[in-house]
């Protein structure tokens, strides 16, 4: 689930703005946000993408996978928000892929069908919609994050395109910030880098909270927390500065100023493209540095 954030705060911040008209959030997701992005990720290197089919204890899980064409490198786990797996996740992908990573993106919600689990353009307000992306959401918790974590790791390692002796970084996004504290804290040999980009619920007064889990991580972090984010829960940040400097585990955490929940992910309606950018360049500079 997406802990602390609710249908009502995607509907709000992410995936469907309440000031925007359903015609004008359609053209916002499949226009300039995506034609933008689109642009970013041509270059002269040859890439090798892929639909890919992972085995999981509870089934089969639709993922994208995207490499350079030749070499080793290390690999990435992107964990989507609650959009899940979309186009814009694939560009994002394909850009980091770019940088020289070969990058998985699962479908979270593959136990309730593939991906995308909405169609373009879906209207939160809608009833039949909101049910169905409440039923995607029930089907995870903090249990099925790390089974899934496993199988998606060991997908990664099992690759010739992945260079196994160099760490691993996973980033999150909405719900996927927890998601990959949990990967990074199964995994804290393997998992070298970690970054949570509007993460919801890092910090919870559950025993399960993300948070706690920090005394278990090697991973470098960096933490990317929007503004009004900060603003319903402005105590996070500082649990975990403390969690992580009395771990000892190097973070980067900081509240990226006039951002939204979801402001990262170039199809959502609120889309901050030049924090977004922000946010990319520091974890370019987070896995140069952590992904030896």
């Amino acid at each position: 689930m997406c802990d602390d954030h609710s249908i009502d705060d995607m509907i709000a911040y992410g995936l469907r703005g309440p000031d925007l008209s359903r015609r004008r959030f359609g053209t916002l997701t499949f226009g300039a946000g995506l034609a933008l992005l689109a642009s970013r990720v041509a270059s002269a290197r040859e890439m090798s993408s892929s639909e890919v089919d992972i085995t999981t204890p509870d089934g089969t899980a639709d993922a994208y996978f995207v490499h350079p064409a030749t070499g080793k490198y290390p690999g990435v786990l992107i964990w989507p928000d609650a959009g899940g797996l979309r186009p814009a996740f694939k560009l994002m992908a394909h850009r980091l892929a770019e940088d020289g990573y070969s990058v998985l993106v699962p479908n979270p919600f593959y136990r309730t069908g593939k991906g995308p689990v909405l169609p373009p353009g879906a209207d939160m307000q809608d009833e039949a919609v909101r049910k169905k992306m409440m039923a995607a959401m029930g089907s995870l918790n903090p249990a099925t994050h790390v089974t899934d974590a496993r199988a998606f790791v060991g997908y990664l390692d099992s690759q010739p395109s992945v260079d196994r002796k160099r760490k691993m970084g996973t980033t999150g996004y909405c719900m996927g910030g927890p998601i990959t504290m949990r990967t990074a804290a199964t995994f804290p040999d393997r998992i070298g880098a970690g970054a949570s980009f509007h993460g919801g619920g890092l910090v919870t007064d559950r025993a399960d909270s993300p948070h706690l889990l920090v005394p278990k991580l090697k991973a470098q972090y960096l933490i990317a927390i929007a503004e009004n984010d900060d603003l319903r829960q402005p105590e996070a940040k500082t649990v975990l500065r403390e969690a992580f400097d009395k771990a000892m585990v190097p973070a980067e955490i900081e509240v990226y100023a006039g951002t939204m929940h979801g402001w990262c992910p170039p199809d959502t309606a609120v889309y901050n493209e030049a924090q977004a950018e922000k946010a990319w360049a520091r974890l370019q500079v987070l896995f140069g540095k952590a992904l030896v």
